[in-house]
């Protein structure tokens, strides 16, 4: 007779143990250690060969034509999902409580059925029918096929496909189902795995296409095990900030596609809306100029996107003026405004400055530094940038201005939206350029283009241009 040993595992790292501890030692994670039973005999039982079901079939004889992705009729987030959804795909959407998931998915099947004539079912359990049937008629998502479920059982749901005959599936959530034939409590590591495989195997068997809402940590992650992600072939990230009404939706794992895409909504009183062109929601639009703004192209993703960063300085008589920064990076602006004292002579040392970003929008990346250096020395020497001017580069320690990447495709995209002057690092391709492109080595000759170099005293030097006037 076989001889039965016990193998401790983790049930998202998967790392093993030979005894049962509180603590994973490979992922830290609490209560996450599992018993598992195994047998001596179990590796020689399966060293032997058996017939297969199936025969092994070239991968040139295989038609691929019903694994096509198929159009939801939400253009961005088709986008970000590569053109669509795969039939017998599994796609978790997860995000902070409130943000919008639930909107955006029963919008999705709205319009499922509505552009397709095919049946999604919408199966919640953390709402009731009323309302979900509410928010519904808020957002015109109301239509025959569309069929509504309110059930936590796995079985009662599996019972519901076989009536209905879906070709789409909305679970919401995940964490919320109830699993009979797995032990722990409902959002448990061990009954949120076994939903998620049950789930994922009925996508494979019948073509389903199935979208599930996952709930997130305060850390912002998915909530549950890691291998919750493994199991689905989209693991989609739905972020927002409570004081805009901006939402995104970013691509953290896609078999199908590229996870360089990023998905732009606006939450409307009347529901969720595409946004196709979101660099208006981050740009002022003035008649003029302005001191103390400089607008320039951020990427996220693959997506460009125009942002404008405003500066302001207020001189103090306090001994450590403020440095107030919001939507940027406080360390990098920091780094830009002592590079800008050091190099540049901008005097800012008794001075209080602000450095923003409009519209919510949140700009880290190196890129950004020049626009920062910019439209402080702007604001410092109460002097405007010239309309129309976009700027882009890195600022390095020294004063350099450093290349960034995708730096072709965010001046095609400036370009697009009307911007005729740019304000670059050396060694840009002007190939098909319309648009006047100024290179610059270094934060000095940027701000010697534009007439902002300034003196220790606070007296604006003048330019070469202004000197041929």
């Amino acid at each position: 007779m076989a001889k039965v040993k016990s193998l401790y595992r983790c049930a998202d790292c998967a790392h093993e143990v030979a005894k049962w501890v509180g603590r994973c030692p490979g992922c830290g994670g609490w209560g996450t250690i599992e018993e598992m039973a195994t047998s001596s005999a179990a590796v020689a039982v399966g060293r032997r060969a058996m017939l297969p079901s199936t025969a092994a079939t070239p991968i040139s004889s295989i038609d691929s034509t019903h694994t096509q992705a198929r159009g939801t009729g939400v253009s961005e987030l088709d986008r970000v999902l590569g053109g669509g959804i795969v039939p017998g795909s599994v796609v978790l959407l997860s995000g902070e409580p409130g943000v919008g998931k639930s909107t955006l998915l029963l919008e999705v099947a709205h319009r499922w059925a509505r552009a397709r004539d095919e049946i999604a079912l919408y199966v919640t359990a953390e709402e009731s029918a009323g309302q979900v049937r509410l928010r519904a008629d808020r957002t015109g998502a109301v239509h025959e096929k569309v069929y509504l479920a309110a059930e936590s059982d796995l079985a009662t749901i599996l019972g519901h496909v076989e009536q209905v005959r879906p070709t789409l599936l909305v679970v919401d959530s995940v964490q919320t189902m109830l699993a009979a034939d797995a032990d722990g409590v409902i959002g448990g590591v061990t009954q949120v795995r076994s939903v998620t495989a049950a789930l994922t195997s009925l996508a494979k068997a019948s073509g389903i296409a199935v979208l599930l809402v996952g709930h997130v940590t305060k850390d912002g992650a998915v909530a549950g095990p890691r291998t919750l992600e493994h199991l689905v072939d989209v693991v989609l990230q739905f972020e927002g900030d409570k004081h805009s009404t901006l939402r995104m939706v970013r691509g953290i794992k896609n078999r199908f596609g590229s996870t360089d895409e990023v998905g732009c909504f606006e939450m409307r009183e009347a529901g969720i809306a595409c946004v196709d062109d979101p660099s208006g929601l981050f740009l002022h639009h003035r008649e003029t100029s302005v001191a103390g703004t400089a607008v320039t192209v951020a990427m996220d993703g693959k997506r460009p996107m125009l942002g404008e960063v405003q500066g302001l300085t207020v001189d103090t008589q306090a001994p450590a003026p403020r440095r107030a920064v919001s939507g940027l990076d406080y360390n990098r602006v920091a780094m830009v405004l002592a590079v800008l004292q050091s190099r540049c002579g901008v005097f800012i040392a008794k001075s209080d400055v602000y450095a923003a970003t409009v519209g919510g929008m949140r700009l880290v990346e190196p890129a950004a530094d020049l626009a920062v250096a910019m439209a402080v020395a702007s604001a410092a020497t109460d002097r405007a940038l010239p309309k129309g001017m976009v700027v882009l580069g890195e600022v390095g320690l020294a004063g350099e201005v450093r290349q960034v990447t995708g730096l072709s495709r965010r001046l095609a995209e400036a370009e697009r939206l009307g911007f005729t002057e740019a304000l670059v690092p050396t060694g840009v391709e002007r190939t098909g350029r319309k648009m006047t492109i100024r290179e610059v080595p270094d934060l000095g000759a940027a701000l010697a283009i534009v007439g902002l170099r300034q003196r220790r005293g606070g007296r604006p030097r003048a330019d070469a241009a202004e000197m041929a006037e």
